[in-house]
């Protein structure tokens, strides 16, 4: 008995497929979840060549920044050894810009002398090491 105010509520009758046809309904759903997966699915292996791609790429540009600090000590060491050299040279310059420098190379290196001395140069042989060879042995091929 329902009271004064009340209302009877009403359950949703049951749907029962006794023919077993399909429910226009329940198409809808499972094809727009079908499609919704592949959708899902398809984005997920987007994002994991994505993720591939970035992962080459950072591997790829710490093997450049490797190579190029190597490449950046040796080329710091070439520059500082050119330095040395610069300096060097510098002061040959500065001591060999003077008569007597000059006189010392020409002494030394060319074999000159100047015009009230003699120069005498002596010649030692010198004493070659003979390399001995060993003996090939080898097979003598008879046709």
């Amino acid at each position: 008995m329902m009271q004064y105010g009340q209302q009877a509520r009403k359950r949703p009758a049951r749907v029962v497929n006794k023919d077993k046809k399909n429910n226009p309904q329940l198409d809808r759903k499972a094809k727009s979840a079908s499609v919704s997966g592949f959708y899902y699915s398809f984005l997920t292996i987007i994002l994991l060549l994505c993720l591939l791609q970035i992962t080459i790429s950072a591997v790829l540009n710490i093997s450049k920044i490797v190579s190029y600090k190597a490449k950046i000590i040796q080329i710091t060491k070439t520059r500082d050894a050119a330095k040395a050299l610069n300096e060097q040279l510098k002061d040959n310059i500065n001591n060999f810009s003077n008569v007597q420098g000059l006189e010392a190379i020409a002494r030394n290196n060319l074999k000159m002398s100047s015009e009230d001395e003699v120069l005498v140069i002596i010649n030692t042989p010198k004493v070659e090491e003979k390399e001995t060879k060993p003996k090939s042995i080898g097979f003598i091929k008879y046709d």
